[in-house]
């Protein structure tokens, strides 16, 4: 599922498809700017959205095999929840559509 699939399903939901593509808009925005701004999104039964920082590191390129330097940045990190994870492994039932 795309994120214009997403817009669909919950259009069926809503109404209309304008009310659905401002609302799944609007939600990865708040999420998105959120994170990048250091806080911990937590949707309970869904997951936690968080920013991580992995530090620098030196790889290994692939196709020589030397050494390279890779900075140090910051990842969106993501950890489905309980219900979340038990709905993937078919212990509980998801919502109807």
């Amino acid at each position: 599922m795309n994120k214009r699939d997403l817009i669909d399903a919950i259009s069926g939901r809503l109404g209309d498809k304008k009310s659905a593509t401002e609302a799944v808009n609007a939600v990865l925005d708040t999420i998105q700017t959120a994170v990048a701004n250091g806080d911990k999104v937590a949707i309970t039964g869904f997951g936690v959205f968080e920013k991580s920082e992995r530090p620098a590191r030196t790889a290994r390129n692939p196709a020589t095999g030397a050494p390279i330097q890779v900075s140090a940045s910051s990842v969106p990190k993501f950890r489905p929840g309980a219900d979340f994870k038990a709905i993937v492994n078919g212990k509980k039932a998801g919502r109807k559509k």
